[in-house]
C-alpha cells in the first residue's frame, strides 16, 4: 500500500478507499473509577467514529464500555491491561515467569481537584486520571470541539512520568495518534492501539534483534518473526515486543500477536503500539538504570539460564560436513595443529539426504554414530547437530506425524516455509501447542542426545504453515510464539539427558531468553554483514538476553551466495568480534577452518588461544548475567543513557562490564574510538588513554584490535594454554589488574 501520511490508513491499516466495514472506536472520558481486589477498575466508553480520514463521533451510534485494569508489580512495575470484552487479564501465559520480586502492591484511588490519583500503600503516586475541562478562550468557531479523551499519567517506580498520548492531533479531526482505540472489522473486533507521549529529544532501543541504527526513534516496526534474510533489512528472525527509553522506562506487551510498534515514527509526538488483536497488556517498567529496567523485564518473562562451560569455547561448523571421516581428518587436525575448539557442529548433511531432517544419521556415511560421538567426545570435542520444526513429504516420520496430528494439517496446499536453500517440500509444521506433538519431538531428540550428543541447533522457526490448524491457539497467534514453544521442547530435553540447559535457536519472541543461546542469523561475509550483526546483538541485549552470538565470518558470501571467497581480512576481524562475543562459532556456505586460510591461520590461533584465556572472565560476566539485568553484548547507552554521544554508536560495545570493544570493519585498519568518561588502558599495549572524548583514525593492524579497560578492573584469565575447556582446572585461574603497570594481554599470559 503507497503511504498516505493519515493515521487511519497508515497505522491502523484501514483499507484507503474506506470501501470495507471497519470502524474506528476512541476512548472517552472514564465514566467511573473503583477499586477491586488490589486493581484499580476504570470505565472507559468508546465512540465510534465515522468511517472517514477526518475523525468525527458517529452520534447515531451508542457508546461502548469497557474497563481498564490499573495493577502495581512491586515498587517499579505498572501495568495497563483491557480486553475489550474479548479478552481477560491473566497472569498464566508462556511468555511470562514471574520472579519472586512480583507481587501485586494494592491500589487505591482517591478523587480530588478533578483528577484521580491513584497510589500504592506506601503512598507513592503511580496513577493519575485527568477529568479536568480543558482552559480555552473561545473566539472562532473555524474548528469543531475536540472529542472527549482518556488522559492518564502513569509514575511506575513513583517518579517517571509516563502520559498516553491524550493530544496527540493537529486540529480536532486531524489525529497523529490515540491514547486507547479499538478497531472492527464487519462487526468483529481485531484490533487495538494504546499510545504514549512521547518527548522531542527521546531516544529508543531494543524491541529485538534489529539491524539498524543505536537510536530507533522515528521508525516503526512490523513485529512479526520472519526469515531475517541476511542482517542488513527491516525483517528479522527476533522481534521481542520490549523497548527501553532514554526517559528511563521501559514497556512490554504482553501478546503473541502480530503488530506494529512506531517509536516516534507516524508521530514524533507518541510512542504508538498497535495489536492485530482487540486486546492490550502493557508493563510499564521505570528505574534509575537500564540494568534495572531490564531486571524488571525479565522478573516478569525469566531469566536466561546458565550455559555450560564448554559452550564459551570454539565451535567449529561450515554448511556442511557429509560424512563421520570428514569429521574426524577435521577434528585431528585441529589437535594435531593446536587449534583450541571444543564443539563440533554437524549442518544439513549428517541425514541420508542433504536438508531432508529426519533426525536419524545417515547409516551409510555415519555408519555407528554412537561411537562417532563418543570418539570425538574423547578427543575433547562434543557434538552439536542441525534440525528443524518442519517435515518434509518423504520424510520417513512424515505417516506418524500426520496421523497423530504432530503437525498442524494443512487447510490448503502451499509454498514451503522450511528453507531458503531447497527445494524440499515441507509439509507440515510440528504443533508445539499439542502436548503429545511436543512429547513425539522430544522424543527424537532423546535418541540423539542419548548417543553422546549435547547441543540441538533449533534452526529457523520464525514461520509456520499459517494454513494450518493447530491444537492450542490460531496461528496468527502461535507464529510469533512459536520459536519460545520449539526452543523450551529442545532445550528441556537437552538439559534431562545431559544435564546442560543449552540450545542454538536463530527465533526468538519474549520469553526465549530463559532457553540460551540465539545466534544472529543468516549474514554476508562482508564488512556490512559484520555491521549489521552487531546492531542486532546490541539492540538483542536491551531486550532482555544475555547470550548471542553469530556466524564467523559471516554466512554467505557476495557476489555467488555459496562460492565466493571470504577475504582474509574480513576472517580476522571477525574472529576477534567473535572472541569478544558470548560464544564464538564458525559457520557458513563454504570453507571455515583457519588452515583454507594459510596467510593468517597462525593469527587466528593466537585469538582463538586468547578466547580460552578470557574464559574466567566470560563465567563471570556470564553468572552476572543471569541473575540480573546484565548482559554480555552491551551497547554504550547500557552503562551512558545521559551521553547523547553513545545514542549514536552502534559500532562499539562493552564486552561485559570491563571491556570495552571497538571492532575494526573497514580494509583500511583504521576506525574512529569513542571512550566515555574515565581514564582507559589498552588491553594489548597498555596505553592509558583519558576518555571523554573520540580518539579519530586509530591505525589498527590486523594483528590488533581497539579493546580498552576501565583503570583499576581485575580481569580474571586462566593463565596456560590448553586445547579445550576439559583441560582447564578453574582453580588455576589468575586475576590481572588492569593499571598502569599493566604493558598488554599478550605480555602478561603466555598464549
Amino acid at each position: 500500500m503507497k503511504p498516505t501520511n493519515y493515521h487511519l490508513f497508515d497505522f491502523l491499516d484501514f483499507d484507503v478507499d474506506l470501501k470495507k466495514d471497519e470502524s474506528l472506536w476512541k476512548a472517552y472520558k472514564p465514566l467511573a473509577v473503583e477499586e477491586k481486589d488490589g486493581d484499580i477498575l476504570v470505565s472507559v466508553p468508546f465512540q465510534k467514529q465515522v468511517l472517514d480520514n477526518d475523525m468525527a463521533a458517529d452520534k447515531d451510534v451508542p457508546q461502548e464500555v469497557y474497563t481498564l485494569v490499573i495493577r502495581q508489580y512491586g515498587p517499579k512495575i505498572t501495568r495497563l491491561f483491557m480486553g475489550f470484552g474479548e479478552e481477560r487479564m491473566t497472569d498464566e501465559s508462556e511468555m511470562l515467569k514471574y520472579s519472586s520480586r512480583i507481587v501485586k502492591m494494592p491500589l487505591h484511588a482517591d478523587f480530588a481537584d478533578d483528577q484521580w490519583t491513584i497510589s500504592t500503600g506506601d503512598s507513592v503516586k503511580r496513577a493519575v486520571i485527568n477529568m479536568r475541562e480543558p482552559v480555552l478562550d473561545r473566539w472562532s468557531d473555524l474548528q469543531p470541539d475536540p472529542q472527549e479523551t482518556l488522559d492518564i499519567r502513569l509514575y511506575p517506580d513513583g517518579k517517571r512520568e509516563v502520559r498516553l498520548a491524550a493530544y496527540d492531533h493537529f486540529s480536532p479531526p486531524r489525529y497523529d495518534a490515540l491514547p486507547l482505540a479499538f478497531c472492527k472489522n464487519e462487526g468483529r473486533k481485531e484490533r487495538a492501539t494504546l499510545s504514549f507521549e512521547c518527548k522531542a529529544d527521546e531516544c529508543f532501543a531494543g524491541t529485538g534483534e534489529r539491524f539498524a541504527k543505536m537510536d530507533l526513534s522515528g521508525q516503526t516496526f512490523l513485529l512479526k518473526n520472519q526469515d531475517g534474510q541476511g542482517v542488513n533489512n527491516r525483517r528479522t528472525y527476533k522481534n521481542i515486543p520490549f523497548y527501553v527509553s532514554s526517559r528511563m522506562y521501559g514497556t512490554f506487551y504482553h501478546t503473541c500477536s502480530h503488530g506494529k510498534l512506531s517509536l516516534a515514527g507516524h508521530s514524533t509526538r507518541s510512542v504508538q503500539f498497535l495489536s492485530d488483536q482487540a486486546m492490550v497488556d502493557a508493563f510499564v517498567i521505570g528505574g534509575d538504570s537500564f540494568e534495572e529496567i531490564i531486571r524488571g523485564y525479565r522478573d516478569l518473562t525469566g531469566y536466561p539460564s546458565m550455559p555450560p562451560l564448554w559452550s564459551f569455547g570454539v565451535w567449529m561448523s561450515r554448511m556442511t560436513y557429509f560424512s563421520a571421516d570428514e569429521v574426524n581428518g577435521i577434528c585431528d587436525r585441529l589437535r594435531s595443529e593446536h587449534y583450541p575448539c571444543d564443539v563440533i557442529h554437524l549442518d544439513t548433511g549428517w541425514f541420508k539426504t542433504d536438508w531432508l531432517c529426519e533426525w536419524k544419521f545417515n547409516e551409510e556415511r555415519f555408519p555407528d554414530p554412537k561411537a562417532f560421538v563418543h570418539g570425538l567426545k574423547d578427543k575433547g570435542f562434543r557434538v552439536s547437530l542441525w534440525q528443524l520444526p518442519y517435515v518434509a513429504e518423504n520424510a520417513e516420520q512424515i505417516d506418524e506425524a500426520r496421523a497423530n496430528d504432530y503437525i498442524g494439517p494443512l487447510t490448503k496446499k502451499q509454498a514451503s516455509e522450511g528453507s531458503n536453500f531447497s527445494a524440499l517440500d515441507y509439509a507440515g509444521t510440528i504443533d508445539f501447542t499439542y502436548p503429545e506433538a511436543t512429547a513425539w519431538y522430544k522424543g527424537l531428540l532423546k535418541r540423539l542426545l542419548d548417543m553422546g550428543v549435547v547441543c540441538i541447533k533449533t534452526d529457523f522457526g520464525e514461520n509456520i504453515h499459517m494454513d494450518a490448524i493447530y491444537k492450542g491457539m490460531k496461528p496468527e497467534l502461535l507464529n510469533n510464539l512459536y520459536a519460545l514453544l520449539y526452543q523450551k521442547a529442545a532445550y528441556e530435553i537437552t538439559k534431562d539427558v545431559t544435564g546442560d540447559g543449552i540450545v542454538w535457536a536463530r527465533a526468538a519472541w519474549a520469553g526465549c531468553q530463559r532457553y540460551p543461546l540465539h545466534w544472529g542469523g543468516d549474514s554476508c561475509s562482508s564488512w556490512d554483514g559484520m555491521a549489521g550483526s552487531l546492531k542486532g546483538g546490541l539492540h538483542f541485549g536491551l531486550s532482555g538476553f544475555a547470550f548471542w552470538s553469530h556466524d564467523v565470518p559471516g554466512f554467505h558470501t557476495l557476489p555467488n551466495f555459496m562460492n565466493s571467497v571470504v577475504d582474509d581480512d574480513v576472517y580476522i576481524r571477525w574472529t576477534q568480534f567473535g572472541v569478544f562475543s558470548s560464544h564464538i562459532r564458525y559457520h557458513g556456505t563454504n570453507k571455515r577452518e583457519p588452515w583454507f586460510y594459510p596467510n593468517i591461520a597462525p593469527l587466528v590461533k593466537k585469538w582463538w588461544k586468547l578466547r580460552y584465556a578470557l574464559i574466567p572472565y566470560i563465567l563471570r560476566e556470564s553468572c552476572k548475567a543471569t541473575e540480573s539485568g546484565s548482559t554480555l553484548l552491551q551497547a554504550l547507552v547500557y552503562h551512558h543513557p545521559e551521553d547523547r554521544t553513545c545514542w549514536h554508536i552502534d559500532d562499539e560495545y562493552y564486552f561485559g562490564d570491563s571491556f570495552l570493544v571497538a571492532p575494526v570493519m573497514n580494509s583500511a585498519n583504521r576506525r574512529d574510538v569513542y571512550l566515555p568518561e574515565g581514564s582507559w588502558i589498552n588491553f594489548f599495549t597498555g596505553e592509558v588513554v583519558e576518555g571523554g572524548r573520540w580518539l579519530k583514525d586509530v591505525a589498527v593492524p590486523l594483528e590488533e584490535m581497539p579493546v580498552y579497560v576501565r583503570e583499576g578492573s581485575v580481569i580474571p584469565v586462566y593463565p596456560e594454554a590448553v586445547e579445550c575447556t576439559d583441560d582447564m582446572d578453574m582453580s588455576k585461574e589468575a586475576d590481572i589488574v588492569i593499571d598502569k603497570t599493566f604493558k598488554g594481554i599478550f605480555n602478561t599470559v603466555s598464549l
